[in-house]
């Protein structure tokens, strides 16, 4: 996995078992590596570069993921059957049925000399979905004891069942606005969200974030940067607030467009992604909802999205359906991915 949020290139050895009817996963190692300011530059500018320079960061980071995850597989003496590998984002527009993840797996299998599976979001775009979220399937199927799964990454998006069928959408930006925010303070992310706490919330700019008008659009929806930088981002530019106020605000908007989103339910949550760690946001989150918040250990909170990835590529791997046209909005499930076969290495 590589988020928006860019903090670094997620990876995750898997085990799952299919008995009596019910997938059980084991993640056997697991480990983030940061990436360096050179590929921090390179990916968040790759909106702005020409077809031909975004072709060549496409088999760049592809030929990178390859070389570390061969290194990571070596270092846990460890056999994977395939790699799954989610890429990173540059374009998620749905609405001109255009998606795009670099991060070629042609090259990832030609370092690894393993399959790939990549490209999960395309076939779903292309059959009238939003893309997104996928994890959907995973919560249903590997964490079907809770009543909601809340992934708070660089987007915060939710799952539930609601009346026998899932449902899952994007909420609102976070680590994508939060990190932003904290490195222009010089620091990599807002640690437990001291810094947001210190600040005081502005109702004005709270009110102008809480009107923006997908909050108002009906799912399935999803977000991207580009919506980021159009509609949300512009707002805190022209505030003219000190970044701790900043920094404040956009956490009580966060909470409260999460709350909206489950008001008046109870039940169990279970919280992953960087954001669980922030403590001052589970704090806000918890004071605007009923349900119980469950921040579960660290390999979980870090490492879910990469493990239903994983999941993800072994329903595709076997055939099965790993989209759910419920959530997306597409015209049917499918199995998305492309598989890239290696051959046997000389």
């Amino acid at each position: 996995m590589s988020g928006t949020s860019l903090d670094g290139l997620d990876m995750a050895i898997c085990h799952f078992e299919y008995t009596s009817g019910k997938w059980s996963y084991t993640i056997l190692a697991a480990e983030t590596l940061a990436y360096s300011n050179e590929w921090k530059s390179r990916l968040s500018s790759a909106m702005d570069l020409s077809g031909l320079q975004l072709s060549q960061l496409d088999v760049d980071l592809g030929s990178w993921i390859g070389e570390k995850a061969r290194d990571f597989l070596n270092r846990h003496n460890e056999h994977a059957e395939f790699i799954a590998s989610h890429g990173h984002t540059v374009f998620h527009q749905p609405e001109h049925s255009l998606t795009l993840q670099i991060g070629k797996g042609s090259h990832i299998a030609a370092a690894t000399q393993l399959p790939v599976i990549s490209d999960f979001r395309s076939l779903d775009v292309a059959l009238g979905g939003q893309g997104a979220p996928l994890v959907p399937i995973g919560d249903k199927l590997l964490f079907g004891e809770y009543d909601f799964c809340l992934n708070l990454g660089g987007i915060a998006n939710i799952s539930f069942e609601l009346m026998g069928q899932r449902m899952a959408f994007d909420i609102c930006p976070l680590n994508m606005a939060l990190d932003l925010l904290a490195r222009q303070l010089d620091l990599p992310f807002d640690d437990s969200g001291e810094i947001a706490r210190s600040g005081s919330v502005n109702l004005t700019l709270l009110n102008q974030l809480n009107s923006l008008s997908f909050y108002a659009t009906d799912p399935p929806k999803s977000l991207g940067k580009e919506w980021f930088d159009q509609e949300f981002y512009p707002l805190l530019r022209r505030s003219g607030l000190s970044f701790r106020d900043l920094l404040s605000t956009c956490t009580e908007h966060m909470a409260i467009q999460i709350a909206q989103v489950v008001k008046g339910w109870n039940g169990r949550m279970l919280v992953t992604g960087g954001g669980g760690w922030n403590t001052f946001l589970i704090e806000r989150i918890q004071s605007h909802v009923t349900a119980e918040l469950i921040v579960p250990d660290k390999l979980l909170v870090n490492f879910k999205e990469a493990l239903i990835f994983a999941f993800l590529g072994v329903l595709r791997w076997n055939e099965l359906a790993n989209t759910m046209d419920s959530v997306t909005g597409a015209k049917q499930a499918c199995s998305a991915g492309v598989i890239w076969l290696p051959g046997k290495a000389s």
